[in-house]
């Protein structure tokens, strides 16, 4: 499996192969043409709830991995897509956080390698 994680704000290359925003909320500034995606798959991302109490806290990333963990095991044909996905060829991962080690997309890469 090859999966890499990436801002959307960064710009589209022709080796991120597969483009999947992971998202729940549409990132500010970046039009659906600009962002060159595969899929929008709102529902693996975070819970409203998660999202919220997390806030991008870094202090609360530990607690926010745990939870979201816990959440992906709700979504498991979901992760089961984004595994076959990942099978065929390079998976990449679209997230609109500033901070680029700790996010959800951090989170799920981890836990799709762990599959």
């Amino acid at each position: 499996m090859d999966i890499q994680i990436k801002r959307i704000y960064e710009k589209p290359a022709n080796r991120d192969g597969t483009r999947i925003l992971i998202d729940r909320v549409w990132p500010r500034g970046v039009s659906k043409e600009d962002a060159k995606l595969d899929e929008w798959m709102k529902d693996i991302a975070p819970s409203k709830e998660l999202r919220k109490w997390f806030d991008h806290k870094e202090e609360r990333f530990d607690g926010f991995s745990k939870k979201y963990k816990k959440e992906l095991k709700d979504h498991s044909h979901l992760v089961e897509q984004l595994l076959e996905k990942a099978k065929e060829k390079r998976l990449t991962l679209l997230y609109g956080a500033k901070d680029e080690k700790h996010n959800q997309a951090v989170v799920l890469k981890e836990y799709l390698e762990d599959q």
